[in-house]
């Protein structure tokens, strides 16, 4: 993540987010500005689409509001954004992606598309397109059974399989608390992404049924060249911290080198077959339901309909 707050990074070439962390953000007359230590940065909420507060960042009503009037996303998330704990809205925005998401998990066909779409991705260059659900689901388990053994012979290690308890963190080896540990920063960062781009985090395809569903297929698509090697490597090497923070630690320039958050981006347009310069955060009057299939336009008086 940017350490230089005067450059905006881009989550996509369209849409542009900035995060902070350790800093005062303040209003200043009809935009913001970050405080650290002696240094005040301006910052042009007007051309900003999502802000990330991380740890040790304080943020003024006044500033608040500013940023909703802007029709800025703001996030709350862990340091370097590999936690997601909150999102406030900003002003109106299109539900163009949330609505196309929504249409693709209620049609059947659409949805199996969309899964398919997903397996195409862990299998580039192979046909897919006559495989059963059921097939395409046998290849992923023995993809992920194959890396395990391959990670577990290159670093020396015994994999036992995954095995873990939410409320039994120290029952599960150092390998299994590393691999948490990691997909739990994946989630979070796939979580902010998913926000900020319109999406549902609920409206899963592989997975279904809880508010995270969509998540946890997106963070699927990344874990075997992310969390599972770092959990690995970490699991093998002598350290201080303890290991769910060491393997918070190396994931982080990790996840930067592979440049994961502008594929989510493009992956999601992949996957709906959006635009990537489509903007979530566009602004205009929005539709009307006719009842009929289709919509018609809004933002103004249908009474000579009649």
């Amino acid at each position: 993540m940017p350490r230089d707050l005067h450059e905006l990074s881009r989550l996509e070439d369209s849409l542009s987010y900035l995060y902070v962390d350790r800093a005062i953000v303040e209003r200043d007359e009809n935009s913001i500005v970050i405080i650290r230590e002696n240094e005040r940065i301006p910052v042009p909420v007007s051309a900003l689409t999502v802000l990330m507060l991380g740890p040790g960042t304080n943020l003024t009503h006044a500033a608040m509001k500013v940023l909703a009037d802007s029709g800025c996303l703001v996030i709350w998330c862990g340091e370097g954004a590999l936690r997601f704990y909150g999102y406030g809205m900003g002003e109106t925005r299109s539900a163009e992606h949330l609505l196309r998401q929504a249409q693709c998990c209620m049609d059947e066909e659409k949805h199996l598309e969309v899964v398919r779409r997903m397996f195409e991705m862990r299998f580039p260059g192979i046909d897919l397109s006559g495989k059963t659900l059921n097939q395409m689901r046998g290849m992923e388990g023995i993809r992920m059974r194959e890396t395990y053994k391959i990670l577990a012979k290159k670093h020396h290690l015994v994999w036992k399989g995954r095995s873990y308890k939410m409320d039994e963190w120290d029952a599960s080896d150092d390998l299994n608390k590393a691999l948490s540990s990691a997909n739990a920063c994946l989630y979070g960062l796939c979580n902010a992404a998913i926000i900020s781009l319109g999406y549902s985090p609920g409206l899963g395809f592989i997975h279904t049924g809880k508010m995270m569903s969509f998540v946890y297929d997106i963070a699927d698509l990344y874990k075997t060249e992310t969390t599972i090697p770092v959990a690995f490597e970490i699991a093998t090497q002598s350290r201080t911290d303890p290991i769910d923070r060491a393997a918070r630690i190396r994931l982080r320039p990790v996840l930067k080198e592979r440049r994961i958050l502008k594929r989510i981006a493009s992956d999601l347009a992949f996957l709906f077959d959006a635009m990537e310069g489509e903007d979530p955060n566009r602004i205009d009057a929005g539709e009307l339901w006719d009842g009929e299939g289709q919509v018609i336009e809004g933002g103004m008086n249908h009474a000579e309909d009649l």
